[in-house]
């Protein structure tokens, strides 16, 4: 293993320790949408952040490389994006982390259309902007999550 296969394991481990077993809501948020987000279809996955490995199939989609499961998976082994979701730590144009819903999934999850109806566990978005100031710091991380926060932008404009 390179060094920089640990570093980037190292990285992610320590993010999904922040994140923990903390989630959107207080309770499970699949039984609102029916797990929606964890079904597995073919056309669909989750972003992968850079270097980030996992042991779900992994697809690569116009250039980007999606993780897929069959609709079920170890909690323990799932990609920081579907540890996040429905959220995104946004970089914002003065360079701070902002945690938002992320939009890019409004067809898969009801608390993204729903959001400003929903209470959010607080504690979930503090670490959600945590995980962000961590991968801020690296160098990919920050290019991805700036690049993220574009695309994230610029369908926000078009719906406006």
């Amino acid at each position: 293993m390179t060094e920089k296969e640990k570093y980037y394991i190292d990285l992610y481990k320590k993010a999904n320790k922040m994140i923990g077993d903390k989630t959107p809501l207080k309770k499970d948020c699949g039984t609102v949408c029916g797990g929606a987000c964890c079904k597995g279809d073919s056309d669909t996955g989750m972003l992968l952040f850079p270097f980030e490995e996992t042991s779900l199939t992994v697809k690569e989609k116009d250039g980007v490389r999606l993780a897929v499961c069959e609709g079920h998976c170890s909690r323990s082994e799932r990609p920081l994006s579907c540890r996040i979701f429905p959220f995104f730590p946004y970089v914002t144009a003065k360079g701070k982390i902002k945690v938002i819903p992320d939009i890019r999934g409004v067809n898969v999850c009801p608390l993204v259309s729903h959001f400003s109806e929903v209470k959010f566990d607080r504690g979930f978005l503090w670490r959600v902007k945590k995980v962000g100031r961590l991968l801020y710091a690296d160098e990919a991380c920050r290019d991805f999550l700036c690049e993220t926060a574009r695309e994230i932008d610029s369908i926000l404009s078009i719906m406006e």
